[in-house]
């Protein structure tokens, strides 16, 4: 008999389709592109001069417009996001008398700090022992909640990790409630500069919409993005009992690791492969069950058919029957905070029943052919289960199986 889920009750997000859960849903089915040229800053002098953006993080109900546009960014991201999220979970008055954990996935937080430094003309050196509180730890304080903290950095696959571990503590017993997912502000002068030197990054500047283009044999690298999601979880049946609205429950979860290379996938399908099979046994359900393949497929010519690759060896004959798309044609590569804004793509399939395109494939890279492609527009699929996969740089591979809500 398969244990029960982790139940997800709110959702509050930022990212480059919308400052919701609802509107970010809506866009991806429509196959709405989120990328465009950058204007928060001056790009000229950069090879790529597109992002997906967030224009404004909205001030969560309560707090001084003044006072939060003081906020360093990140700390904006943060509160709007797992306000949104305790609000439509219906658990924000009761925030401070339950055990609620954060379990947030974020990379370079100090980087992204000692960047602003720099730029603003300051010569501090900053040390991470000085500065004690990190961004997680300043969210609980704002929110004023008693409950375990913990940062998890996995590059890409940092918010599913963060999922992972969330449904630990909740299994445990440890939390009552827990906020968990990702966020990343990596699109900076810095971030650019950074994977551009390592030609990671698509350079088409003249036509940005059209950048992120995973599974096309025109790909030319993937489209860095911003923002995060964050999710209020908590076990079923405490869920069901209060009457809340759940969205979806985390049933499964499965993790490998390449041990390949900093930054190359390696050659090898198999470790990816390994993740998603772990993920489909620890939910207790058969390839044949899932309706959806939520692809990280990031635009890269390696990682592409990597990852074609891998789903062909987890479900044999059955991988041209189940529908797959990556929604980072649309959003871009949110990298730390992939994962998590990926879940709501998930969601949308199940509201929806019907799976959201990857846009811009126009032709078909040959070496990932042999899936079910979603290209371009959404179709009605009947989706029960379905997987997520986020895999990190440094050879972090991991999977998130999801169940629609009864």
């Amino acid at each position: 008999m398969r244990k029960p889920g982790i139940a997800i009750t709110g959702i509050g997000t930022a990212n480059p389709l919308g400052v919701s859960w609802e509107e970010t849903a809506r866009n991806l089915l429509a196959g709405r592109s989120g990328v465009r040229t950058l204007t928060r800053f001056d790009a000229s002098r950069l090879g790529t001069r597109f992002a997906g953006q967030i224009d404004t993080i909205p001030a969560p109900p309560g707090i001084v417009a003044a006072d939060f546009a003081r906020l360093e960014r990140m700390d904006q991201l943060l509160l709007w996001c797992a306000s949104d999220a305790l609000r439509r979970s219906g658990l924000w008055d009761k925030r401070s008398s339950l055990r609620l954990g954060i379990v947030l996935g974020n990379g370079g937080e100090w980087l992204r700090l000692w960047e602003a430094e720099g730029l603003a003309g300051g010569t501090r050196i900053r040390n991470p022992a000085l500065d004690t509180e990190t961004s997680a730890q300043a969210l609980r304080r704002r929110l004023e909640l008693n409950g375990p903290v913990l940062t998890v950095a996995a590059a890409c696959a940092s918010g599913n990790y963060a999922f992972g571990e969330a449904r630990r503590w909740l299994d445990a017993g440890w939390v009552d409630v827990c906020l968990a997912g990702a966020v990343d502000l990596t699109v900076s002068p810095l971030g650019l500069a950074g994977f551009g030197s390592l030609r990671a990054l698509s350079t088409r500047n003249d036509a940005p919409e059209k950048a992120s283009r995973p599974f096309d044999k025109e790909r030319d690298g993937f489209v860095m993005a911003e923002g995060g999601a964050l999710y209020v979880l908590e076990r079923v049946d405490d869920a069901r009992k209060r009457g809340a609205d759940i969205h979806a429950e985390i049933v499964g979860f499965g993790a490998s690791s390449d041990a390949f290379h900093l930054i190359i996938p390696s050659s090898d399908a198999q470790p990816a492969a390994n993740a998603m099979s772990q993920a489909l046994a620890d939910a207790g359900i058969s390839y044949e069950q899932v309706g959806y393949i939520n692809a990280h497929a990031t635009s890269t010519p390696i990682g592409d058919p990597g990852e074609a690759r891998a789903v062909k060896m987890v479900f044999g004959e059955t991988a041209s029957r189940v529908p797959i798309s990556s929604t980072k044609s649309m959003t871009g590569h949110l990298i730390c905070a992939a994962a998590a804004v990926e879940v709501i793509a998930c969601i949308a399939a199940f509201n929806n029943q019907a799976i959201p395109p990857t846009i811009n494939l126009d032709e078909l890279d040959p070496e990932c052919a042999g899936l079910c492609h979603i290209a371009n527009e959404a179709q009605p699929r009947r989706v029960e289960f379905a997987l997520s996969n986020s895999f990190g740089f440094g050879g972090s591979n991991t999977c998130l199986a999801l169940q629609k809500s009864e």
